[in-house]
């Protein structure tokens, strides 16, 4: 017995003494494509050396463990079979990191306490299974869930504070491209490579997005907007009337509105000014509007969508 924590270690050559599930997870942040892997080696390792039977495994791969929402497995091992099976006695998880990275760390606290009401015990096998009524394994667990909450705050600043600095570079931070224009990946010398297809991401981090113009036919809708309210001094209502009656379809491939037509007036980015921080969504929390004078803008950007020189002062 190598932990004060641990109880003693039976012969792995003998019969399985009781049975669990295990539940593994990464996140999308995790660029270690085989991090559930390794978790499964490490896990299944421990349990052969304390007479453990894995009769069910669970996977969550490139998810958030900020929350339970939006992780599958998870759901389906605390719905399906902590609250509905009795034929096992353990919740195997690697750490408390990957049980989850609750901002709230009540909440980590609460699964594994359901888990526990339906006579299953959550075992993280880098600590390992306590001694009966150990009163410090408890506190030590609690350190850990909060370890497990503060790196992802952490994470979370730091990504931030380079989101910034990408934007104060005039470059695109993230998000999807603007209705008209296409992200353009630039190598590590800013030349141009490639348009990005929605869903592609850069793949090194010394790369760098920026906005070019889009497919043909919504780069001539756009110039048709800011022609036809700047030099011909239609309102967003006419505009927006014309393009219905010319059966151009909108971003969402509905009827222009006037709204609609506003926010492509309205977006800095077609005049070559890139706009960050608008918003404010941490760590899962709701999204809110930021002051204007927190938004980061970087203006004079090379790449625009020409004759779209963006009157703000137009708009009131």
């Amino acid at each position: 017995m190598n932990n004060w924590w641990e109880i003693g270690v039976p012969d792995p050559d003998a019969p399985a003494l009781v049975r669990a599930v295990a539940y593994y997870r990464h996140s999308a942040q995790d660029r270690q494509e085989n991090s559930i892997p390794l978790q499964q080696d490490q896990v299944r390792a421990w349990a052969r050396e304390h007479g453990v039977e894995i009769i069910r495994e669970f996977c969550d791969p490139g998810r958030s463990g900020l929350n339970s929402e939006g992780r599958p497995a998870f759901t389906e091992m605390m719905d399906e079979w902590i609250s509905k099976r009795g034929d096992f006695e353990y919740v195997l998880c690697l750490d408390v990191s990957r049980w989850g990275r609750f901002q709230d760390i009540d909440l980590s606290a609460q699964f594994s306490a359901i888990c526990k009401k339906n006579g299953k015990q959550v075992i993280y096998t880098t600590i390992g299974k306590p001694k009966e009524n150990d009163p410090l394994y408890p506190v030590y667990v609690q350190f850990e869930r909060f370890r497990a909450a503060q790196y992802s705050r952490e994470l979370s600043d730091k990504v931030w504070r380079g989101c910034v600095k990408i934007a104060e570079q005039g470059y695109l931070a993230g998000g999807k491209p603007p209705y008209g224009l296409s992200r353009l990946l630039l190598d590590e010398k800013r030349e141009p490579l490639h348009v990005l297809e929605a869903g592609q991401h850069k793949g090194i981090q010394n790369k760098r997005v920026t906005l070019t113009e889009g497919p043909p036919e919504q780069v001539a809708v756009i110039r048709r907007i800011f022609e036809e309210f700047v030099d011909r001094g239609f309102s967003e209502y006419k505009i927006a009337e014309g393009l219905n009656d010319d059966g151009i379809p909108s971003p969402s491939n509905g009827r222009w509105g006037a709204g609609g037509v506003l926010a492509r007036l309205r977006n800095e980015k077609y005049a070559g000014t890139m706009v960050y921080n608008r918003t404010s969504g941490k760590l899962k929390t709701p999204s809110l509007p930021n002051p204007v004078e927190e938004w980061v803008r970087t203006v004079h950007c090379k790449l625009q969508i020409k004759h779209c020189k963006l009157r703000i002062d137009l708009l009131g």
